[in-house]
């Protein structure tokens, strides 16, 4: 589960608001482990008067949950969108790359409200520099968008942009630091930039919520007991069952871009443990991250905790750390 200091959370929430003027909340995916409905709930609290989601399956929820306009960040592409509902709804605004993609909407709903996404160094998707201004002007767009990459040093690879497009006004853009948009602001008075933002955002204050988990069942075990689908030799102390599995996302990580030499060791560690199965959990019961006694299961796991430590109770609760964007809780509770 869970828990949320909601009066703590929500302050955190309205200083970030007020210190980034014009960002737009973004609300995709599993909505950062709090849901997307309670996003869209926070969002309209917030006042904001654009939200944006990933992609156009999620657009039907975040309408309604949500009453002003909704961004959609996912290009339209014909082939893969032109059936999708809520193409014509006027609140949405679809991201366009390709005049081709351009035409195919406009034929579905000739008024249909676009931004012109520019290819940036990403190199996801978007329109090469010196096409993003034909482009939005055949869209009649109400702006273009930018994705960079993490990381500063944004500031001149937009301003080429900008120079680009001399008639766009509104430039919504992701992953650009405060300092980076201070700086283009004094460049570009006339214009306004709107930063998308979602990981620092719902996460302001990371010390207002925590994922915690049931205690299951405890038992004593001695050296040479065995547990588990695979049967693994116990060494003596106590099992734990604790709730929480792969389908929350217990144990569940992306995977590693070892950039660095440290990375790089830290991974090769970690892969010498799994070998030896002593990987650690991300629970704490009792003052310690006690290993898991194999691979967590769907929806519990089953944990070592050695001699010595002092066994929980059936009915405790342990937290829990774990990356939120992949977490899928039973249940969001905010106090």
């Amino acid at each position: 589960m869970l828990h949320v200091d909601g009066a703590r959370w929500r302050a955190g929430l309205d200083r970030f608001v007020t210190a980034h003027p014009g960002v737009v909340p973004v609300i995709k995916g599993n909505g950062y482990g709090f849901g997307r409905d309670l996003l869209c709930a926070e969002a309209s609290r917030l006042g904001v008067p654009m939200i944006a989601v990933g992609t156009y399956a999620e657009l039907p929820t975040a309408l309604a949950a949500f009453g002003h306009d909704v961004l959609v960040m996912e290009p339209f592409r014909a082939a893969v969108h032109g059936g999708v509902p809520d193409l014509a709804n006027r609140r949405v605004v679809h991201t366009v790359t390709a005049a081709d993609d351009l035409g195919a909407l406009r034929g579905v709903e000739p008024d249909a409200r676009v931004v012109v996404e520019g290819l940036t160094s990403m190199n996801r998707f978007g329109a090469p520099v010196d096409e993003v201004g034909a482009l939005a002007a055949d869209a009649g767009a109400e702006g273009v968008t930018l994705h960079l990459p993490l990381g500063t040093g944004h500031v001149e690879e937009i301003s080429r942009f900008i120079s680009a497009v001399p008639g766009i006004r509104r430039w919504f853009v992701s992953h650009v630091s405060a300092a980076e948009l201070a700086t283009l602001a004094g460049r570009h008075t006339d214009l306004e930039l709107l930063p998308r933002i979602g990981t620092a955002l719902w996460y302001a204050d990371p010390a207002s919520y925590e994922v915690r988990a049931h205690v299951l069942d405890v038992r004593p075990v001695v050296k040479g007991d065995h547990a588990g689908y695979r049967q693994r030799s116990l060494p003596s102390g106590h099992l734990v069952v604790v709730s929480g599995g792969t389908s929350h996302g217990v144990a569940m990580e992306s995977p590693s871009s070892a950039a660095t030499a440290r990375t790089r060791a830290i991974a090769v560690a970690e892969g010498v443990l799994e070998a030896a199965h002593r990987v650690r959990s991300p629970f704490t019961v009792s003052g310690t991250m006690p290993r898991f006694a194999e691979p967590p299961h769907m929806q519990c796991s089953l944990l070592v905790l050695p001699d010595g430590v002092a066994p929980p109770r059936v009915g405790d609760e342990v937290t829990v750390r774990m990356r939120l964007t992949t977490t899928t809780p039973d249940a969001v509770v905010v106090s």
